[in-house]
């Protein structure tokens, strides 16, 4: 029994590292099939699922033999003959013509109706899709629809009985990706659906009432400046500023009307004493008529100490007299094809308050009080959307609410304007007018010479590149005077100003301005001045604000000539 025993342990032992030899060859068999596969492979990517025919015919090399001599047996037979390959999607290169003397029958079997023979699923594919009908058992079950009939035509088998053949496995993930796209539909990136970043994030945003939008602006400040009232002798001082702005524009969809109301403060906290205020309200209204009409309406009022450089010298006083001016036009446009036709009526009241003696009293400036109407006829032509020159023609009186001042001058008179100019609109780069032509005022004193001269009017606003704006002002003022034997003066003033965005929250601005004054009597004066300036916003509704300025004047008369220069520093807000 021990000997028999003994027999069967190394029997057992034989038979286990038969097993574990036989192990091992099958899988160094399998390791060289995998890598002799991935060798193949390597330049057109992985080969996918294998199917077990495939691992039969490595592990089983006779079969490959026995399945060669099937297929000349099957050749030689008279029997059903075996199909050449036939692509399912002809190439483009032979329009259908692969070169197989089949080819031309396979052609025309596709015009009749029979689609190429589709491939049957792999077992990876296989196995893909009972997981998908395990998952969701309705599946297993769909019915086939026309259109996906359409898109997967079945062809029969012509080596079999007819039966119709499985569908390609990439149709049935294309079904099953499009019901999952369905249900799930695929999410857009979060950029997408966020709203178009604002122009400008540190813009005003403005307040609501009714249809327009307000804009408040409020400057506070200090300003130092070595010629607190901008006259010949002045000293320096330290002035409290205060500036409050709104602007109004209307969204209507037909006509427009906008305005703009300002006030500063000026208030000396050391140094020459200075308190004044000066303001003013805007206002405008465009209203679209039918038959190509446009009506235009303005109206306007400012309030203002008069300046150290009016041509008016009042001597004696302790400060300046205030200016009150109302100015209000009303226009009619209409359009004939390419010829623009215009009528404009304006009229400007000039009143002034007394005087303030330094010895006390008063000293009334009645005298200087008068109103000017106009009316200006303007023929255009339009050469193109961007150009259009014109012609103007004006005439108008001046009236003094006084028929003669104290010097018993008669100081009304009429005035003739003739002007030729170019209105330019070439989107944003370049809007505005020029014009260029006479003026003249006679008055009714026949002792008093009449004021003429070159009339010179410009307003441009042209944008180089984005986010930087130049702007270019003229004008061209016959000014009265109550000298006596003096018929007034004209005044040309002109100002440059260039306003640049260097980032969303800082911008800078420069202006430079000139102005010449021509007297009747003689004699003439010359004031130029500078400033540069700087905001930058912390948040959309608070700032830092500086600027410096520099003015200076020089004249022919005795007693006229300053300069000025000032530096401001301050906070500014908006909404």
């Amino acid at each position: 029994m021990s000997r028999t025993g003994d027999a069967l342990m190394v029997r057992a032992r034989g038979l286990r590292l038969t097993t574990a030899l036989g192990a091992l060859g099958i899988g160094l068999a399998c390791s060289s099939m995998h890598a002799s596969a991935q060798d193949a492979g390597a330049g057109a990517g992985l080969r996918g699922a294998v199917l077990e025919s495939e691992i039969n015919e490595i592990l089983l090399p006779g079969s490959q033999a026995r399945a060669a001599e099937r297929a000349a047996a099957a050749a030689s037979n008279t029997g059903i003959p075996t199909p050449s390959y036939r692509p399912a999607t002809a190439s483009p290169l032979d329009n259908g013509q692969d070169g197989n003397p089949d080819s031309r029958s396979a052609s025309s079997s596709t015009q009749t109706g029979n689609a190429a023979p589709l491939r049957p699923l792999s077992t990876a594919a296989a196995r893909e899709r009972a997981r998908r009908e395990r998952a969701n058992p309705s599946l297993a079950e769909e019915p086939v629809t026309a259109t996906t009939a359409e898109q997967q035509p079945a062809e029969t088998d012509p080596l079999s009985t007819g039966s119709l053949r499985t569908p390609a496995a990439d149709a049935e993930e294309r079904r099953s990706l499009a019901r999952a796209e369905a249900l799930n539909p695929r999410a857009t990136a979060l950029e997408r659906e966020l709203a178009n970043p604002e122009e400008n994030p540190y813009a005003p945003v403005g307040l609501r009432l009714g249809t327009f939008t307000v804009v408040p602006t409020l400057e506070e400040g200090l300003t130092w400046t070595s010629n607190a009232d901008s006259s010949p002798g002045g000293s320096e001082a330290i002035l409290s500023e205060t500036t409050l702005r709104l602007n109004a524009a209307s969204d209507w969809s037909l006509h427009a009307a906008s305005g703009e109301a300002y006030g500063t403060f000026r208030k000396s906290l050391s140094g020459d004493e200075v308190s004044e205020l000066q303001g003013g309200i805007n206002g405008s209204l465009r209203l679209d008529l039918s038959h190509e009409y446009t009506a235009l309406a303005r109206l306007g009022y400012t309030i203002r100490p008069e300046s150290a450089s009016s041509p008016v010298i009042i001597a004696g006083v302790e400060d300046q007299p205030l200016r009150h001016t109302i100015d209000g036009s009303l226009g009619l446009a209409k359009d004939l094809g390419k010829l623009r036709l215009s009528a404009t009526g304006e009229v400007t009241r000039d009143q002034y308050a007394d005087a303030k003696l330094i010895g006390g009293g008063t000293l009334s400036q009645e005298e200087r009080n008068a109103t000017l109407a106009t009316l200006r006829l303007r023929t255009g032509y339009q050469i193109s959307p961007a150009l259009t020159p014109f012609v103007e023609g004006e005439i108008g009186r001046r009236f003094y609410d006084l028929k003669e001042d104290s010097a018993g001058y008669q100081r009304s008179a009429n005035r003739y304007a003739l002007r030729a100019g170019v209105m330019v609109d070439i989107e944003e780069k370049l809007s505005g007018e020029a014009s260029l032509g006479w003026i003249t005022e006679d008055l009714d004193d026949k002792r008093l010479d009449s004021i003429s001269g070159l009339a010179l009017a410009a307003s441009l606003d042209w944008s180089p590149i984005r986010g930087t704006t130049v702007s270019l002002d003229g004008s061209t003022i016959i000014e009265g005077t109550t000298d006596a034997g003096r018929s007034g003066s004209i005044l040309y003033a002109g100002t440059v100003g260039i306003e640049r965005q260097i980032r969303d929250n800082l911008t800078a601005e420069a202006i430079a301005g000139l102005s010449w004054r021509d007297y009747s009597a003689g004699g003439s004066e010359l004031t130029w001045s500078g400033q540069a300036g700087m905001t930058w916003w912390l948040n959309r509704t608070l700032g830092i604000t500086g600027r410096a300025r520099y003015e200076s004047r020089s004249s022919e008369l005795p007693g006229r000539d300053y300069d000025a220069t000032s530096v401001f520093l301050g906070m500014k807000m908006q909404r």
